[in-house]
């Protein structure tokens, strides 16, 4: 093993095995992980196993800097009770930590809030943390509510879950919020997406801290991509909800059943005996698209179905679906999906399929 110090930066490089590791020599660093609910386990206990391992591979090469991780709670009972009754006895809650902090991570948000304002304490607690007393402010999945809440990432470009990406916007319009990314980083403000995005976001704090090398260890030790690819938008609908009354609601089946067809506004106005002008005004109204871009989305709505479900080619889905042959479909799913037909039939099919276990499946179903 040899050692590289530079005195000026207090960084330093090991080598050995051919990684290579840089970090600070001198102190723990101090993570926090605010578990908001325990619905989801994987909401704080994954970011803290991507630290906890990091910690297993810097003692492995005998360095110090390494993360003292701490799950505490916003509420005083320093419970937390799991969405399978798991209940869960921190040694703290977060108003009882007064110290800096050099990673501060806020796992989901309590959207049912108790009439006492039980949380009120730990808002009032997390408004008071800035740059000048923790270094790195981070969210997961929901948890960029109770940021924006406590008013830490106005103006700060941010993400969440997919399925909350209007509810964000709407409750906080100042927020520039894009959920195609699993996280991004503004400044000292981290933001994730869904629940599993908290691993990918701890996993680039690594890398920020130590290095790539040992961050790749440790997503390899936990059998996860250091860089996961794709986009979140890869797992929401492209459709929102709409009221059942409403004309996308009348028109879905009819459209499924044509979408090999041309589906011009004349064509689907026809359908519902209004005029074209008529109904493109009214559609907009409900739905906030122009029918083009309902049609098109349902194309691809179904598109996924049969790229995940059957071994249909992707030039046979295509013509399925009216999305004008191999190349448009490609071309389509790029614009909205962030990825190739191709790459989400080898992300998102079947499961046990892709394992070999499908026939045994089917046999024991």
């Amino acid at each position: 093993m040899s050692f590289e110090t530079t005195k000026s930066t207090g960084k330093f490089v090991v080598m050995k095995d051919e990684v290579f590791i840089s970090g600070n020599m001198n102190q723990k660093k101090k993570v926090v992980i605010v578990a908001m609910t325990g619905r989801m386990l994987i909401d704080f206990a994954g970011p803290s196993d991507v630290f906890t391992t990091t910690n297993i591979f810097l003692k492995e090469y005998g360095l110090n800097g390494e993360y003292d991780v701490q799950i505490v709670t916003p509420t005083v009972d320093k419970m937390v009770t799991s969405g399978a009754g798991m209940k869960i006895l921190c040694d703290v809650s977060a108003m009882d930590i007064k110290s800096s902090i050099d990673t501060l991570i806020i796992c989901n948000y309590e959207f049912q809030e108790s009439p006492s304002d039980l949380f009120q304490p730990f808002y009032t607690w997390l408004a008071k943390r800035t740059e000048k007393n923790t270094r790195r402010i981070a969210s997961v999945c929901a948890g960029t509510f109770a940021l924006a809440k406590a008013g830490l990432i106005n103006n700060r470009k941010v993400t969440t879950h997919w399925n909350l990406n209007e509810k964000l916007k709407h409750n906080y319009p100042q927020l520039n919020v894009d959920t195609n990314f699993f996280f991004t980083k503004d400044g000292y403000i981290y933001t994730s997406g869904g629940v599993s995005s908290g691993v990918d976001m701890a996993l680039a704090m690594v890398e920020e801290d130590f290095g790539k090398e040992l961050a790749l260890k440790v997503a390899r030790e936990l059998v996860v991509y250091l860089y996961r690819p794709g986009y979140q938008s890869q797992f929401g609908s492209l459709l929102p909800s709409y009221n059942n009354s409403g004309l996308s609601q009348k028109l879905g089946n009819w459209v499924l059943e044509h979408l090999h067809e041309t589906l011009d506004v004349r064509r689907i106005a026809d359908h519902l005996n209004i005029s074209p002008r008529n109904f493109t005004r009214v559609f907009h109204k409900q739905t906030g698209m122009p029918p083009a871009k309902f049609v098109e989305k349902v194309r691809v709505e179904q598109a996924r179905k049969f790229l995940e479900d059957t071994d249909n080619s992707l030039e046979n889905i295509a013509e399925l679906c009216g999305l004008g042959g191999l190349s448009s479909m490609r071309r389509t799913f790029l614009r909205l999906l962030m990825t190739t037909p191709s790459d989400y039939r080898r992300t998102f099919r079947t499961s046990l399929k892709d394992a070999g276990l499908g026939k045994l499946h089917l046999l024991n179903g």
